[in-house]
């Protein structure tokens, strides 16, 4: 099990990465667009109030085909970028609307912890599409303002949370975090989790071109530090949101797409909430 994880981590790697580092954006967008659709499919599967129909897989779908169409409709007009459609579909209040439900709503769930069956489904499942699109085109939006770099530090805010919550509520552990969703997450693993988003945003400060440096412009040190940890936390409660998806449908993954590691909405759960907010606190988005 230890070598799959290792081989199918080392493959993705090597796919983000070859994205990242290409001469044109396309591979990153389309590559973006991918993991969403089965994200959507994924998370779908977890909350479509009746079982075994296609419904998950047909939205899945709809939704690549309709990035699709968007992105090469725009080929036609001169100067283009793949994002260039995004802003006037979705900054309006998509964006705005999808981080106001992950900080109230989704915080609210997981605190209230109910893991008995699936209701509320249709709602969660009208918000799975809402909150996969508006991640795609925040994190495509990102990717064409400030570069690779900016992403990949972005990205390595929301690994530290994650590592270091594992690590400190191991080592520290005491007091459970969300017991009825997650058992093994406790508070002293949260903390831990911030504190070395902090300190990752913190240093990559001192990097042109990194998400750290984005913010420290925008707003003071004291800012930078505010909303490094509310960005951590988000990530956390989307981690706890998958948590309690998972509980409420039975199951342990929410596929097993990456051998391994289960799905893709598995890994990039604390990344699904962090991306709207990461772009409306850095300016990114066009009004």
């Amino acid at each position: 099990m230890l070598a799959q994880r290792l081989i199918t981590a080392v493959i993705l790697l090597a796919v983000l990465l070859a994205a990242l580092l290409a001469t044109s954006p396309w591979p990153l967008v389309i590559l973006l667009a991918l993991a969403a659709a089965c994200a959507l499919w994924e998370w779908l599967r977890l909350t479509w109030p009746e079982q075994g129909v296609p419904v998950p897989a047909i939205v899945a779908v709809g939704l690549a085909i309709l990035i699709g169409v968007l992105l090469w409709r725009v080929t036609d007009f001169p100067g283009y970028r793949p994002g260039d459609v995004v802003p006037g579909l979705t900054n309006q209040w998509l964006i705005l609307v999808v981080a106001v439900l992950w900080v109230i709503g989704a915080t609210a769930l997981v605190v209230q912890g109910k893991v008995d069956g699936r209701s509320q489904g249709l709602a969660l499942s009208i918000f799975a599409v809402l909150a996969v699109w508006a991640a795609w085109a925040a994190l495509v939006q990102m990717f064409l303002a400030h570069g690779a770099w900016f992403l990949v530090s972005l990205l390595a805010l929301v690994w530290c949370a994650d590592i270091a919550a594992y690590f400190t509520g191991r080592a520290f552990g005491r007091r459970k975090l969300a017991p009825r969703v997650s058992p093994g997450k406790t508070w002293e693993g949260a903390m831990g989790g911030m504190v070395a988003a902090v300190v990752w945003v913190a240093i990559s400060t001192g990097w042109e071109g990194s998400f750290g440096q984005a913010l420290l412009d925008r707003w003071s040190w004291f800012g930078l530090i505010l909303v490094t940890i509310a960005l951590a936390a988000l990530s956390i409660i989307g981690d706890l949101f998958e948590s309690l998806l998972k509980r409420r449908a039975g199951v342990k993954d929410s596929s097993h797409l990456l051998p391994g590691h289960g799905g893709v909405y598995d890994r990039i759960d604390a990344l699904l909430p962090v991306a709207p907010l990461a772009l409306l606190l850095t300016g990114t988005g066009a009004p």
